[in-house]
């Protein structure tokens, strides 16, 4: 805050105004009392902190903690007098019109209503509390609400009494039709049938809806849905981008790993702990090392202009996903400076980073494996492949040998071309070597000869090895850890070691005494798992149930959720997120559980209809008051397209599959098609989980609606309504393919028009044609060849794709 400045007359009157609208009532009991975690600490970090934060203090006045708030600045003036509005030179400053004075000085002005919340605040005693999210667990209990229909489920009452004190009733439950399609979409992303929508809405008793719930959670179907939100949390891909964006082998069973651990119900806090410590647990599997493929998912450079940076921009990918998808916190934002918001310091960065010190690359320039290829097969198989080895490379010495007493004897031009490139020592081995030896000499080279190709035809023979993509080699930690100025790595300075942020105040941790090697693990990891996957963690089980909340409600409770800090959006039911994250630990980490609970509440089946009244009070529907309809998204679409016309491939795991891609597409790469297979129809129509991630050539159709960008952690979708969508459906090769197909499922060029449509209707929509429909259906059919000159079969096809493009389809209500 700069100099005091005496406030203008026109300061003044608002201030008065802001007295009387905001303060007065108060002692009336007409205003509520101002939530600082909700309603003022947002606007401080977002309009304040960049002059007033953490990093930065102004004319002294710091807005970090009450106390600095409070404190007399630079000028003798005080920017907040707790309960006097005219003392507090803040409200001058951010309601001035004289540009000069007006806070912020930059960047977007504090609104008319914020100065207000600012001003009743204020007014009401500046109360001041810590970060929400930084406190430990509270125990909330359900309150008790008037509606006994919402009291019996807990997140109804939570709901129904937050509701209710905004003067907002809840919507009536959803249609049994949109209720079936929501639970089939939101658990295993793909459309019920005719058949099942009809059963279930003839289903009238009470347990119908929780059969289904427990049908699809017993899908394999369900896996392959939530498997995919946990794939763009922790940026999965196939490749390693760059120019040459090289293949990332065997990543394929990372994602099934992902996919059958949901499938299997997996408790969460062993989840965690297999990917950040598989390879460090009691008891390590070939599961477990998959899980590792977490470190080995992000890009990387093979020929990096800067070796050393690069390994610490390798370590920041890791700490950034980690902390925001574990922690909900923005760990990176602290590595070349104490964070702007939260209180995370370097140094807290730093120690971090130290628990990841023997990670290594991805690869290295010429070997791409050994970093990142684990040997899971079977102690008999690792033998034989041993023994082979062995054997080889004696084969090879004596065979070296032999040679060596030939080229001894040859002339120096001969000797020197042997050491030379391996084609020249052939050459020259293969010309004279026998002229150099004697018989018995030659006869043991060419027996050794053929016992080195009898050994490379028995290695054929032998099964593959089975592989795995995680942490194979580990970088030898032998140099402590230090913090980087400006997060240069040339320029160390303070030496860390491994340590919780600070913001935790949790006890120094425990470390093993191990000897780390190229071939052993510090331990550190599992000890820093340990810590995320407690309990007791404040972050750990809030940050996972929002997450879920989110996936069905299509936004969480806090709607930042990669960010719990102080620049990330309250919670607009802090203390439903605390009872859910309560119960989730006290259910053993289950997620169908949770889903149950989710699932069976009125909340959750509530119809996603508006109304004027509850649009007025709240338009963006932070409250809950009805259930938000969706579009699909980019996998739903195209899987939903399959499942109409009856060509889905319902196969679950496996290998990786490859649409056809148009040349125009091929040729975007740097070399046209490289590192893009070939799939078989069958392959081609499994479900888009399984479709190759190539971060170089992401599949089009997927792009247009909205599949992420898979080179950093995606913590929701973008759900835009845009033209290429339309193009793609409308007229991309893939969808006039697909509706061809669905003309030819339904019969349709051996059937009249009235029944094209209804078999079409109920195959894409699973439901009845309306007589409307009929109607409207085959005029369209008869207009397309009457007017615009095509013949029954393409009028047909092209109704089809029409119906594929109604909301009814692309919509969940």
């Amino acid at each position: 805050m700069t100099p005091h400045h005496e406030p203008t007359l026109k300061s003044r009157c608002l201030i008065a105004l802001i007295v009387t609208c905001c303060w007065g009532p108060l002692a009336c009991g007409e205003t509520k009392p101002i939530d600082f975690q909700k309603q003022i600490q947002p606007i401080l970090a977002k309009k304040c902190y960049a002059c007033h934060g953490p990093d930065e203090a102004e004319s002294g006045l710091k807005f970090t903690s009450r106390d600095d708030a409070l404190a007399e600045t630079e000028s003798g003036s005080h920017a907040i007098v707790p309960g006097d509005l005219e003392a507090s030179l803040m409200i001058d400053r951010i309601t001035s019109e004289d540009e000069f004075e007006r806070m912020p000085p930059e960047g977007d002005a504090v609104t008319a209503e914020e100065a207000e919340l600012i001003s009743a605040w204020i007014g009401q005693g500046a109360q001041w509390q810590d970060h929400w999210a930084f406190e430990p667990l509270s125990k909330p209990t359900p309150p008790t609400v008037s509606s006994p229909l919402w009291q019996s489920n807990p997140i109804d009452a939570f709901v129904f009494d937050s509701l209710s004190s905004s003067g907002l009733q809840p919507n009536n439950p959803a249609d049994r039709r949109e209720l079936i399609r929501r639970v089939y979409y939101g658990m295993i992303g793909l459309p019920p049938s005719k058949a099942e929508v009809d059963a279930f809405v003839a289903d009238d008793s009470p347990d119908a809806f929780n059969q289904v719930v427990e049908h699809l959670l017993q899908s394999p179907h369900y896996g392959e849905r939530w498997g995919r939100h946990w794939l763009d949390l922790v940026r999965f891909a196939e490749t390693n981008s760059f120019e040459r964006d090289g293949p990332k082998e065997n990543a394929w069973k990372f994602r099934d790993y992902v996919i059958r651990s949901f499938n299997n119900d997996k408790p969460y806090d062993q989840f965690i702990r297999e990917q950040l410590a598989g390879d460090e647990l009691d008891e390590v599997t070939p599961e477990t090392l998959t899980a590792t493929g977490f470190y080995r998912l992000g890009i990387w450079d093979d020929e990096p202009a800067d070796p050393l940076q690069a390994r610490f921009d390798g370590l920041d990918d890791i700490i950034l996903t980690t902390g925001q998808v574990f922690l909900g916190l923005t760990m990176n934002c602290a590595r070349c400076h104490d964070h702007k918001i939260d209180p995370i310091t370097q140094k807290d960065y730093y120690s971090l980073l130290s628990f990841f010190e023997d990670v290594t690359p991805f690869a290295e320039r010429g070997d791409g494996a050994s970093n990142n290829q684990i040997d899971v097969s079977s102690e008999a198989l690792k033998k034989q492949y041993a023994e082979n080895d062995q054997q080889r490379l004696s084969l090879e010495k004596q065979l070296q040998e032999i040679e060596q007493i030939g080229i001894a004897k040859m002339s120096a031009p001969d000797q020197r071309a042997t050491e030379g490139n391996k084609r020249d020592r052939k050459q020259v081995l293969d010309e004279k070597l026998k002229d150099n030896l004697d018989a018995e000499q030659w006869e043991l080279y060419r027996t050794l000869e053929r016992q080195l190709k009898q050994n490379a035809a028995e290695l054929k023979a032998l099964p593959d090895r089975e592989q795995v993509m995680g942490l194979a080699m580990y970088r030898k930690v032998d140099k402590p850890t230090y913090v980087l100025y400006r997060g240069s790595p040339q320029s160390p300075s303070d030496e860390v070691s491994p340590a919780f942020p600070s913001l935790f105040h949790s006890p120094a941790p425990k470390l093993p005494e191990s000897v780390s090697t190229n071939t052993t693990s510090t331990g550190r990891r599992r000890v820093l798992a340990d810590w995320i996957a407690n309990e007791n963690n404040r972050l750990t089980a809030r940050v996972i149930v929002n997450r879920v909340w989110q996936f069905h409600f299509g936004r969480g409770i806090v709607r930042s959720s990669n960010n719990f800090g102080q620049l990330g959006t309250p919670p607009t039911h802090p203390e439903l997120l605390d009872y859910l994250a309560n119960r989730f630990v006290e259910g053993g980490w289950s997620l169908k559980t949770l889903h149950r609970l989710i699932l069976s509440s009125r909340t959750y089946q509530m119809s996603s209809a508006g109304n004027e009244k509850s649009l007025a009070i709240d338009p963006d529907n932070n409250l809950f008051w009805r259930f938000d309809p969706r579009r699909l998204s980019a996998e739903e679409v195209r899987d939903s397209i399959l499942a109409a016309n009856g060509s889905l491939n319902r196969k679950v795991y496996g290998h990786s599959v490859y649409p056809t891609l148009s040349p125009e597409v091929l040729a975007g790469q740097s070399r046209p098609g490289s590192g893009w297979g070939n799939s078989s129809e069958s392959d081609q129509n499994r479900r888009s989980v399984y479709i190759y991630v190539k971060r170089s050539l992401l599949t089009p159709m997927l792009s247009a609606f909205d599949f992420p960008d898979p080179d950093q952690t995606c913590e929701a979708r973008f759900m835009t309504l845009q033209p290429a969508q339309a193009l793609s459906l409308l007229n991309g090769g893939f969808a006039a393919q697909q509706a061809a197909k669905l003309a030819k499922a339904v019969d349709a060029y051996n059937i009249d028009n009235d029944d094209v449509v209804r078999r079409v209707i109920e195959s894409v929509l699973a439901r009845e044609a309306t007589s409307d429909e009929v109607a409207d259906g085959a005029a369209l059919i008869m207009g397309l060849q009457s007017k615009h000159g095509l013949d029954a079969e393409q009028a047909k096809n092209l109704y089809c794709l029409s119906v594929m493009n109604w909301n009814e389809f692309l919509f969940v209500d």
